[in-house]
């Protein structure tokens, strides 16, 4: 009998990604087949050998293998044991599409520190409420693969566009509960996400996520302090629930909202009071870098 195969999908709401599939196979093959999207894959056990365009590949843990659109290729447990993997399904904007007879040629990118950035971008996208840091994630990731596909490799650039990184950081501001995608601050702002990520992270230390993260976080401790519950603190504040709250309250403040908010001492405001979704005093800012300081990593 057939082992059962342990397998995981979903369609995130992160413009670009079709589709997230993990999955561990012991004895399924698959037959040879097509996608519309390409298809980013990692091995995380195992190996797994398939055909692209008549010739044979294998993939290994340590590798990324990208399958191009429309390209018959078919896959298979190179080893008794099975293999594990995760995949994206990015759809053609986020890789050009006359890029295809790169991919058929060399699908088989030997790159670790893309590996590392797909593996975490996997993990934010398995969080809801994460959206805006798996966008960016993702933008990273899709400029790299171009880059191999090109065959124009580069270090990692250190963006200096002061005015774009404020102008973003505005809009931050203005929409840090509601939330913005980075396709409409992009668009908002007339520049690539690309470069928004990367300029925001040269000019503040930070990428635009977590400054979306810390400015709501900063607005929960007001409410908890109000005696709002902790339900309507998530929402007021831009979390997708209580467990997206806490996970990152707990990061950034170091204790869980609920622990936080039993810390209130006899002068806070009473519930209610100020609790509009928005901070009542102006938003505390952040400091531009300064010369010679270094972008935190990503």
């Amino acid at each position: 009998m057939a082992a059962r195969p342990d397998i995981t999908a979903w369609c995130p709401p992160v413009e670009g990604i079709e589709e997230v599939f993990h999955a561990h196979f012991i004895d399924h093959s698959y037959p040879m087949h097509t996608h519309d999207a390409w298809t980013l894959l990692i091995v995380d056990e195992g190996m797994v050998r398939y055909d692209l365009d008549h010739h044979e590949h294998g993939v290994l843990s340590h590798v990324v293998t990208l399958l191009p659109p429309h390209i018959p290729h078919n896959g298979g447990a190179a080893t008794a044991e099975g293999f594990r993997k995760r995949v994206l399904y990015l759809n053609t904007a986020q890789v050009d599409e006359r890029l295809i007879g790169m991919a058929v040629d060399s699908p088989v990118l030997h790159d670790p520190a893309l590996r590392r950035r797909i593996a975490r971008l996997h993990t934010t996208l398995s969080r809801p409420g994460d959206e805006l840091e798996a966008a960016s994630r993702l933008a990273l990731v899709a400029e790299r693969l171009d880059q191999h596909l090109r065959n124009r490799l580069e270090p990692v650039r250190y963006v200096h566009d002061h005015r774009v990184a404020h102008r973003l950081r505005d809009l931050l501001d203005e929409r840090f509960v509601a939330g913005i995608t980075l396709q409409e601050a992009a668009q908002r702002l007339h520049a690539h996400h690309t470069h928004l990520v990367r300029a925001f992270n040269r000019e503040f230390g930070m990428a635009p996520h977590q400054y979306v993260t810390g400015r709501r976080v900063d607005l929960a401790r007001r409410l908890l302090l109000q005696g709002l519950p902790g339900p309507e603190v998530a929402t007021s504040a831009g979390f997708y629930d209580q467990s997206h709250l806490a996970r990152h309250f707990k990061r950034v403040v170091g204790t869980s909202p609920g622990h936080y908010a039993r810390t209130r001492g006899p002068l806070a405001p009473a519930a209610g009071r100020e609790a509009t979704g928005a901070p009542a005093s102006p938003a505390r800012r952040l400091p531009a870098r300064r010369a010679g300081d270094r972008p935190t990593a990503r």
